[in-house]
């Protein structure tokens, strides 16, 4: 088999969530790369706009969609669209994230569901939402968004969102083993640090945790968002076929130290 059709994704369909900016684009941007269609699934369309230009001058198809993974209705209307637009759906990348920073003791209720249902319940509904889909077609790609904070905790400000990213990694390996009896392939990538639009000011005003984290990390630096696209990009393709209820750990060694 070619390096071509191993990693190439000509002709099939990816949606992102959260694939508007940040790493969630620079993931998009790497399926693009390799040839798939785009669904930019996310809630400011502004940002969407911009980033269905950066996709399309690759030279692929793009749908932009207002997208509240929070809302039920909201992911079942992403997927209707997607399969009336394009077919199919070939790759489905739960990426939409959220965090709220408070010890423990300081979170509301409302804020602890608020990060559970975006990083994870809305895994678990898209993933549920394009399975039949994905079925009827003859098979599919899932690949989660955990972080390396799900192998460890994130101290007391990161509860919520580490618990969150612990179940991603559980949720992947559960619907690996449900559903591979349909030719559908679950995987998660945990990034570690990445320099994004979020974290882009941590340099000058946090500089002694920057420091202190660059220190721990075996590279020396943070990752840059286009340092995810070989790691989606293979769990896209026909080369991790045989590759299901895996981790990959994309923290430039963070994790192991």
């Amino acid at each position: 088999m070619s390096i071509g059709e191993l990693f190439g994704l000509d002709g099939k369909v990816a949606i992102v969530t959260g694939g508007n900016g940040g790493l969630g684009l620079g993931m998009a941007l790497g399926l693009a790369g390799a040839g798939a269609s785009i669904v930019v699934a996310a809630r400011n369309m502004d940002k969407t706009v911009q980033a269905q230009a950066e996709i399309e001058a690759l030279g692929v198809k793009s749908l932009g969609l207002a997208v509240d993974v929070n809302r039920e209705p909201d992911i079942a209307g992403m997927v209707e669209r997607t399969v009336a637009e394009f077919g199919r759906v070939d790759i489905l990348v739960n990426n939409a994230g959220m965090t709220v920073r408070k010890e423990p003791q300081d979170l509301s209720v409302e804020e602890w569901d608020n990060v559970l249902d975006v990083n994870l319940r809305a895994a678990f509904l898209a993933s549920r939402t394009v399975y039949p889909h994905m079925k009827a077609q003859g098979g599919g790609k899932i690949i989660s968004v955990g972080s390396m904070f799900s192998l460890f905790g994130g101290g007391g400000s990161g509860a919520p969102y580490s618990a969150s990213k612990g179940g991603i990694v559980q949720l992947s390996k559960s619907l690996a083993v449900a559903w591979a009896k349909d030719n559908i392939q679950s995987n998660a990538i945990l990034p570690g640090w990445f320099m994004t639009e979020l974290t882009a000011a941590v340099p000058e005003n946090q500089p002694e945790r920057f420091d202190l984290i660059n220190r721990r990390i075996p590279t020396g630096r943070w990752g840059e968002a286009d340092e995810l696209q070989g790691a989606v990009v293979f769990l896209a393709g026909k080369g991790s076929d045989y590759v299901t209820g895996a981790v990959l750990t994309v923290d430039g060694g963070y994790s192991v130290m």
